[in-house]
């Protein structure tokens, strides 16, 4: 039996490596859509479920110092949560005007915001992203636009092959704008019938502040490009920013 697990991870790695992206795309999507109708959950497959916390390396302890919204002149934060941070920490790295992105956890205590305590889902906290980003190039809509494009508003407590309410889809806002912007815009999606179910995307205040994650998170995907969870659940992200989006696409992470 374990033979034949092995040897199917190996021909699923074979098939990959001569796909395109695009085509792993298609394939992940086909994939999703025939387990939901099985029943199945996703990260049930090795090959594609997130590593557990006792195969990642780490590099520093938890930081669990909240971090303010405050940021300098003509610079604004925004904090998503659309699943697992590696890919959305990826994704808004290539977004035009954005200066900076930390993967982090936001909705719970300052006590609980660590990745053992977080992956339970007993927490409160929501794996999520703190986006800085300069007023003049890129706006809070437009954030929020590349935010529902790459990720799916209608799963609720999951995303893709993670299950938890640490993966839910939600918008801590840190400002009454924020709040009208988001409501606002989820408003006329559903209006739009941009989605074939209904948003579940929590529009709430961060409270707490927002927590740093462990330093072996931060750009993660940029230093693990070819694992395969990376491969199959965050890099189609960025290529759906970039043909969905290419205004608001760079190809450089940093300026």
């Amino acid at each position: 039996m374990f033979d034949k697990g092995v040897k199917f991870v190996l021909h699923v790695f074979s098939v990959l490596i001569r796909l395109s992206l695009p085509e792993i795309i298609a394939m992940r999507t086909a994939l999703f859509r025939a387990t939901s109708l099985l029943g199945m959950t996703v990260g049930a497959f090795a090959f594609v479920a997130r590593p557990m916390s006792s195969s990642i390396s780490r590099a520093a302890a938890p930081n669990a110092s909240a971090l303010t919204p405050r940021v300098g002149a003509g610079q604004a934060a925004a904090v998503f949560a659309g699943g697992c941070f590696w890919g959305m920490q990826l994704v808004f790295e290539h977004v035009k005007g954005v200066t900076g992105v930390t993967a982090g956890y936001a909705g719970g205590d300052k006590s609980t915001a660590s990745y053992e305590q977080v992956e339970t889902g007993t927490t409160g906290h929501a794996e999520s992203v703190r986006i800085t980003y300069d007023t003049s190039q890129v706006t809070y809509k437009q954030l929020l636009q590349v935010f529902f494009t790459v990720h799916d508003p209608t799963e609720l407590n999951r995303q893709g092959p993670d299950v938890g309410t640490q993966y839910r889809s939600s918008i801590f806002y840190v400002t009454p704008d924020q709040k009208q912007i988001a409501e606002s815009y989820i408003a006329e999606l559903n209006k739009n019938k941009a989605f074939d179910a209904p948003i579940v995307t929590q529009v709430v205040p961060l409270p707490k502040g927002f927590f740093p994650a462990e330093k072996y998170h931060q750009e993660y995907a940029i230093h693990h490009p070819d694992q395969p969870y990376i491969v199959i659940n965050d890099l189609p992200k960025v290529e759906t920013l970039r043909q969905q989006l290419p205004a608001l696409y760079r190809e450089n992470l940093h300026p």
